[in-house]
């Protein structure tokens, strides 16, 4: 389906409005005026795209004030932004190739932080031989916070079963949690309380936070290392006015926040349970089993997310919900859902 302007909470088409429950951008922020106003304000500051390397000698601050709100935001020593968050995931493991003798990964990592020869963490529901064994050995896990088909943040507590002689590097993929998990969406980065050697998390920029880009987020030693890979000195920086924008936007990024888990409270309240619908109130995704859903929805006059995410994966039938949905628009919503139910 093709449209002619951006798919908030109304979509058109074929001169026909429908509701929009897709896409990605949870906070609502990409058609919210005050937004919109902090990006333009800061285009005709900075200019629509900044083209030199961020190594260059002319330095801009705009670079520092949106990683310096990135790192406190994400409660991380330091971070930093690149152009795209898939940018992020290859630089992450670029470096990490130097420094790992043997990577493992968790079920439906994406491919941001896929390495070639990583193993499964898991092996017929059990944790992987080689990650007890007496080998002694640099390690690096890799892992998204939430994936596709999952409401809730991975549990990553089968880590601490590792024994102290592999050196532990763990690298998360938060680009469907930033801005929605942890407090006032700072994601889970922060919470990771494990006996690792280090823990990196890198994210898109361009989902909840509503602007294109990614983020490389961890100790201040290993950013350090990101800002010398010849890859990062190479390549032009994310938008600075967007950049600069992530600063601006603090306060917006918290009250975007509550008014989605507002949103989410509300659907819990009324929404009826069953193995069908997959739901949990701390997440704006709800998962549908039956694809007959779709055309179900559609002919109610509502759009939902439905696409392989991954190659020879089932379909993705997914409700997104955001900061922007009114109540009148979830009971639309509900009310179709607890009808199928039933």
């Amino acid at each position: 389906m093709n449209v002619n302007q951006f798919p908030d909470r109304i979509i058109e088409i074929d001169q026909e409005q429908y509701l929009y429950f897709g896409g990605t951008a949870y906070l609502g922020l990409p058609t919210n005026k005050a937004f919109q106003e902090l990006v333009v304000k800061n285009i005709q500051k900075w200019g629509t795209t900044y083209g030199s390397s961020r190594s260059a000698n002319i330095k801009l601050t705009a670079f520092e004030n949106g990683e310096t709100f990135l790192a406190k935001h994400i409660k991380a020593e330091s971070a930093v932004t690149v152009s795209s968050g898939m940018l992020a995931g290859k630089l992450v493991i670029d470096e990490l190739k130097k420094q790992t003798d043997s990577f493992f990964h968790f079920p439906d990592t994406h491919p941001a932080i896929q390495a070639n020869d990583s193993l499964p963490v898991f092996i017929n529901d059990k944790i992987n031989p080689r990650l007890l064994d007496s080998k002694s050995e640099r390690i690096t896990i890799l892992t998204d916070v939430v994936s596709g088909f999952q409401t809730e943040a991975i549990d990553l507590s089968i880590l601490a079963t590792i024994p102290n002689h592999k050196e532990v590097t763990l690298v998360i993929d938060e680009s469907h949690s930033l801005g929605i998990l942890g407090k006032n969406g700072c994601g889970i980065y922060s919470k990771i309380n494990l006996p690792i050697k280090r823990k990196i998390m890198v994210s898109s920029i361009g989902k909840a936070f509503g602007l294109t880009g990614g983020v490389i987020a961890s100790d201040a030693s290993f950013i350090n290392q990101m800002h010398n890979l010849s890859t990062f000195v190479s390549a032009a920086g994310m938008n600075p006015a967007f950049v600069q924008t992530l600063a601006d936007a603090s306060d917006l990024y918290i009250i975007q926040h509550q008014k989605l888990l507002e949103n989410l409270d509300y659907i819990d309240q009324k929404l009826i349970k069953n193995d069908a619908i997959k739901f949990d109130k701390t997440y704006p995704l709800i998962y549908l089993k039956d694809d007959n859903m779709i055309e179900i929805l559609k002919a109610k006059k509502i759009i939902i997310a439905s696409f392989k995410y991954q190659e020879n994966s089932n379909n993705l039938n997914r409700i997104v919900i955001t900061a922007n949905h009114l109540y009148e628009d979830l009971d639309k919503l509900i009310a179709i859902l607890n009808g199928y139910s039933n």
